[in-house]
């Protein structure tokens, strides 16, 4: 069996999966560059900029997310790590499959805030197909200590209760953690879940940077229906799938 059929496999079974090597260390390098630009370029992403970890100053998150970066940088999309990541949506989740949007998610050193554990689906308005993959690409090296992610194997495609436990912060759900799997990665490899699996990540307690680009596919239908609704992921961060 091959990697990508492996991921496929458990990925279904699970809502989680992953790629031990999913960009070649080139490739990282030359996302790396573009995701520095973004990431300094105050003023171009103030309008896409937000801070996960709560209230922090412009350049100064906790954690950092900047939505839909591939606007801010037409060569993004025209990447190897674009294509491959389109490619194996749409062998996993079947060949409608569309970038329905992107993300930057940075945690800087020492700042040690957590992601709560959370369900994506929460953020997301109702779709009659619900069909969706988050791909997570490690842009540093991730490990326990600096973020990197843990999952909860989906059992049933519910979404629970969320709340931003800190104004204008991520959301967060309970459940437990005690079957919770934690995933190390190398800069270059990947992990891959669905909109309904839970899933959280520590703070960032060393001296680097925690890079992650995160590149999210849905149906083009369901795309084309949440853009009827006025999504286009670009605005307040908020409980919508109630």
């Amino acid at each position: 069996m091959t990697e990508e059929q492996t991921v496929k496999e458990t990925f279904l079974k699970r809502g989680f999966a992953k790629s031990s090597v999913f960009i070649n260390s080139k490739e990282v390098y030359q996302i790396k560059l573009i995701y520095d630009q973004i990431l300094d370029d105050l003023e171009g992403s103030t309008y896409l900029r937000s801070d996960l970890g709560g209230e922090g100053d412009l350049g100064e998150e906790k954690i950092t997310q900047i939505m839909c970066p591939s606007i801010l940088s037409k060569s993004l999309k025209k990447s190897k790590t674009y294509k491959k990541a389109l490619s194996h949506a749409q062998y996993i989740m079947g060949e409608d499959m569309s970038l329905d949007f992107d993300m930057l998610i940075n945690k800087r050193p020492y700042t040690d805030t957590p992601t709560p554990l959370h369900q994506d689906a929460a953020y997301w308005i109702k779709m009659p197909d619900k069909r969706a993959i988050s791909i997570w690409i490690a842009i540093d090296d991730a490990i326990k200590e600096n973020g990197c992610m843990w999952f909860i194997p989906r059992e049933k495609f519910k979404i629970e209760r969320h709340r931003a436990s800190i104004l204008g912060g991520a959301l967060s759900c309970e459940i437990e953690k005690d079957n919770a799997v934690c995933i190390p990665l190398k800069a270059g490899g990947a992990t891959f879940h669905d909109g309904f699996t839970p899933h959280f990540s520590e703070g960032n307690r060393t001296e680097s940077n925690r890079r992650a680009l995160i590149l999210n596919y849905r149906p083009k239908a369901m795309i084309d229906f949440e853009r009827s609704k006025g999504i286009d992921h670009q605005g307040e961060r908020k409980v919508r799938n109630k």
